[in-house]
């Protein structure tokens, strides 16, 4: 018997039936590649499976949205997987999607639809908010991390630039725990330093690295967990931790991670 809370189907497989999910989740390549972010991929697929949402992915025909290519100005190679994801998600007849990261979330929101992707896109922050609205999830005496302090860090292609602010806190607040706001947050929100294709080179020399700076202010906070909703924040705000040796008291999860927690899912 298999383990419900694993069953993934693919787009092909539904097809094969003459089936259509409500909902296709971007996996995207952190949440398909990066070890530390498969948990976020495993953790949001259980709450998919526990309250009954009819979804699929396209596994292995999913490619790269094209994000990290033109945020460091390879134009060519951007339009170049953009065209290859819109012909597979057209061709499956796709129209809500779902996705965990915010520069998926964002590239096929707002920029998708200039070759012709035209889809309903929702960050998991929100499709989780309206879970709980809808009381399908819901927790019973507050959770495990009922009266500890949680702050959470915005995700700039989340906040400034698609304004989703209220989502991820609402969903922080069903765990009953204190949230405490970092000096800068929601509009004044500062990066993690991983945007524009950092992520992916050395930083340039300073006197400080953008998520250390970060980091400082999620530790002024007193707060024991720093909630993410971003697969590049969370690998800058856990290699900030790293360096201040604040690892093993201070833990950074992402906010899907952090629901199965509590709800022992």
């Amino acid at each position: 018997m298999p383990d419900t809370e694993l069953m993934i189907p693919t787009m092909a497989e539904m097809a094969a039936k003459n089936e259509s999910p409500e909902v296709l989740f971007w996996v995207g390549c952190a949440g398909s590649f990066d070890d530390r972010y498969k948990k976020v991929t495993l953790a949001f697929t259980k709450i998919l499976n526990k309250v009954g949402v009819r979804f699929a992915v396209l596994g292995t025909e999913e490619s790269c949205t094209g994000d990290p290519a033109r945020r460091a100005g390879n134009e060519f190679t951007f339009q170049m997987l953009a065209l290859g994801n819109i012909q597979v998600l057209n061709m499956y007849g796709v129209k809500k999607i779902v996705t965990a990261c915010p520069h998926c979330f964002n590239t096929l929101k707002n920029e998708y639809p200039a070759l012709g992707g035209h889809y309903e896109v929702i960050h998991h922050s929100t499709y989780l908010q309206q879970l709980i609205d809808d009381g399908k999830i819901g927790l019973q005496g507050g959770g495990s991390f009922k009266g500890q302090k949680i702050t959470y860090h915005d995700s700039c292609y989340l906040g400034r630039a698609n304004d989703i602010y209220e989502a991820p806190r609402q969903v922080l607040e069903t765990l009953d725990a204190e949230l405490v706001e970092m000096k800068r947050c929601k509009t004044k929100g500062l990066c993690c330093g991983a945007g524009g294709g950092q992520m992916f080179k050395e930083p340039e020399t300073g006197k400080k690295d953008v998520n250390i700076e970060r980091v400082e202010e999620a530790i002024a906070t007193g707060a024991t967990t720093i909630a993410v909703a971003c697969p590049f924040c969370m690998v800058m705000m856990s290699d900030g931790l790293k360096n201040k040796e604040k690892e093993d008291s201070i833990r950074v999860y992402d906010l899907a991670e952090l629901l199965v927690q509590a709800n022992e899912l």
